[in-house]
């Protein structure tokens, strides 16, 4: 298959090499568009205002491999490469392996799953990939869970256009449980700012956090709830797998306001 794989890591993550180098041996023609610097966080933000400029990257990855590495965003990086780098469009988006867990609302941050959303809004089937921790360094399980999904989906391929979130446990291959099918959670954080002076004795604040608590998404999504969610099942040492669409419309919001009477002016 055609590949096209970004991050939001940057070009020097193993993350991201691991799953590239994993897919060109596999067979697949594998093109690397990502960004220079890690970007983590940065959501489905877009570089507006400035140029982007993309290099090519030469002896990071595996030799078959075409990479450039981009200054923008990760969705820069996959809008670049689909519009202006490659000859014809990929097969598939891949994004990752992120450093890190995509889980429940972390998701809307994410620029892992920003990037294969951008892959996503322009038609191309699109895998985000997570390793839930940040100091774990293995990529390897991941990315052979990665060469497997592939493959099933090169014979199989969705009938609906989705996006899948996978998340894999920092555990060894033999200590994965198996992988489950999961609806998005909800992860709620206490964030804190901590408070710094610089050396010009000018305060400064730096962005911190830790999980407050894992729970069930609302009721009211239509979900159904014998499914189990991702921030559940990465804990008992399964992949979590979750489909995602772009468009947020929440259903239960349709059916109320139309019952509703606005007035103008």
């Amino acid at each position: 298959m055609k590949l096209l794989i970004s991050n939001d890591d940057g070009v020097n993550s193993l993350g991201i090499q691991t799953l590239a180098n994993t897919l060109a041996v596999a067979g697949h023609e594998v093109t690397v568009v990502c960004p220079d610097r890690e970007r983590s966080a940065t959501g489905h933000g877009l570089t507006l205002h400035q140029p982007i400029r993309a290099e090519i990257i030469e002896s990071v990855f595996h030799p078959t491999i075409k990479a450039w590495a981009c200054d923008g965003t990760p969705s820069d990086c996959v809008k670049l490469a689909l519009w202006a780098l490659l000859e014809s469009p990929p097969d598939m988006v891949l994004s990752g392996i992120n450093r890190g867990a995509n889980l429940g609302t972390e998701i809307l941050y994410s620029g892992t799953v920003s990037a294969a959303m951008e892959g996503l809004i322009e038609g191309i089937p699109s895998i985000a990939f997570s390793l839930a921790d940040f100091t774990y360094s293995d990529f390897q399980p991941a990315a052979n869970f990665a060469k497997s999904l592939v493959a099933q989906l090169a014979v199989n391929p969705l009938s609906e256009l989705m996006l899948l979130n996978v998340n894999v446990p920092p555990v060894a291959e033999k200590d994965i449980a198996g992988v489950l099918i999961t609806r998005q959670g909800v992860r709620r954080y206490i964030d804190v700012f901590d408070r710094r002076v610089d050396p010009r004795g000018k305060t400064y604040y730096w962005l911190t956090g830790e999980v407050l608590e894992d729970i069930e998404p609302p009721m009211g999504l239509n979900l159904p709830q014998d499914i189990p969610i991702d921030v559940h099942v990465i804990r008992k040492n399964y992949i979590s797998v979750t489909p995602l669409q772009y468009n947020f419309t929440y259903r239960q919001g349709l059916d109320e306001l139309s019952q509703v009477k606005f007035d103008f002016p």
